[in-house]
């Protein structure tokens, strides 16, 4: 957990409320180890930071996914002790990759109960231009796989427009690389029975999306290292970082 810059801040009531849990979910957790004990704070009140919150939307997706209770904490005892909210949400990425796109429509008290926490109407036109919500006269569609990243970039230090602009471009690129690796992939199996090609993308299906999911990380992290410092001009692409 000490990965993690932001110091440990929340209290139970406002980490379940930002989980979009009960607080008896919360103790239930951490009585099943599920969930790191809090950082004990002045007059002994827990403190829980942005690793337990992403823990939590970990365990959240694993349930919906229709993992048991015992399935869970073999999945999370595979974890190292001290991953970073940044990496428990790269976990929770991949998993929920699985769930079928999903709507509902909802009123504004159960879209603010689903977030976590309340939201203006700035928030929830952001929520909309994303793609998250959509208003249908005073009720909300919701998708409820997009409402956790949503929540998420509302807190982003980023103009609207740049979180949109960069939609496109996930979307976009994300796009090409499945036609070209599918082409790829049916090009490889295309002599075989209907059975067996089946059989063969539900197997390739999940390590493909890790493999990318993989190496986007590794390509970002590349690229974030060659960002200017001391407000030097950013390298172009490809350029190698001097010094």
């Amino acid at each position: 957990m000490t990965s993690d810059a932001q110091e440990p801040t929340l209290t139970v009531d406002e980490l379940a409320a930002r989980a979009g849990v009960t607080v008896r979910t919360v103790r239930f957790y951490s009585t099943r180890g599920l969930l790191p004990p809090p950082v004990i704070g002045p007059r002994r009140v827990g403190r829980y930071g942005p690793a337990h919150l992403s823990r939590l939307a970990l365990i959240e997706e694993l349930q919906h996914q229709g993992m048991t209770l015992a399935a869970i904490e073999r999945y999370l005892e595979r974890l190292p002790a001290d991953l970073s909210a940044h990496d428990l949400a790269i976990h929770r990425a991949v998993v929920a990759s699985w769930t079928p796109e999903a709507t509902e429509t909802v009123d504004r008290a159960e879209l603010e109960r689903r977030a976590g926490r309340p939201l203006d109407d700035g928030a929830v036109e952001r929520l909309a231009a994303m793609d998250v919500v959509a208003r249908e006269g005073e009720a909300f569609r919701l998708d409820t796989g997009l409402l956790p990243l949503g929540v998420r970039l509302l807190d982003v230090p980023l103009a609207e427009e740049t979180v949109l602009a960069a939609r496109e471009v996930l979307r976009d690129h994300s796009r090409a690389a499945a036609r070209e690796l599918t082409r790829l992939l049916w090009d490889a199996v295309s002599d075989r029975e209907p059975q067996d090609v089946r059989s063969l993308t539900a197997q390739m299906q999940p390590l493909v999306v890790q493999a990318l999911l993989t190496t986007f990380q590794r390509s970002l992290r590349e690229e974030l290292r060659e960002w200017p410092r001391d407000g030097g001009t950013r390298p172009s692409p490809g350029t190698p970082e001097s010094g």
